[in-house]
């Protein structure tokens, strides 16, 4: 018994540690409308298979006002409430926050954030789909490997809610 506990843990050893910086830009465009309100803004990671495999933050109205609580219009992030949104209980601790306004937004991450350490190696897509009342809806993806061997960029280019996406992974 001693011998194999020994060699369990001598395994254990050898695996190989990796360590990775994913950095996000979400820009949210200023558009002159009539009536503006902030986007509802999902962000998360897809495997290959198209499932959600990891949440990274979803940005709603979180206060009452007069047309109701904020998570009554979750579903209308329609992409994200059918893979991940509608399984979890809100506010989830270091996922969900407010509204953003327009302006760039900068999301930071290692491969110890409990949103990425959990991720097998392979091939996934990073996802931003962002829905506006009074407004449109948009859905960016962006490809990328994990864990990164090499740095990594993608960029994606919205037209109407989202502006310019932005990642870049550095081992």
């Amino acid at each position: 018994m001693r011998v194999q506990l020994t060699i369990a843990l001598s395994g254990l050893l050898a695996m190989p540690a990796y360590s990775a910086e994913f950095d996000l830009d979400i820009e949210i465009p200023q558009l002159k409308v009539a009536e503006y309100h902030r986007p509802y803004v999902a962000v998360w990671v897809e495997g290959a298979d198209q499932k959600a495999a990891a949440n990274l933050a979803v940005w709603y109205m979180s206060k009452d006002a007069k047309e109701g609580h904020g998570t009554k219009w979750l579903p209308d992030l329609r992409q994200w409430w059918r893979k991940s949104g509608r399984t979890l209980k809100v506010p989830v601790d270091g996922v969900t926050g407010p509204t953003r306004p327009a302006g760039k937004h900068a999301l930071n991450f290692d491969s110890k954030s409990p949103q990425l350490a959990q991720l097998a190696p392979g091939d996934y897509t990073l996802v931003v789909e962002a829905v506006r009342e009074v407004g449109g809806r948009e859905l960016l993806k962006i490809p990328f490997r994990w864990p990164a061997q090499s740095p990594q960029s993608g960029k994606a280019q919205g037209t109407t809610e989202l502006g310019t996406i932005s990642l870049s992974i550095k081992p």
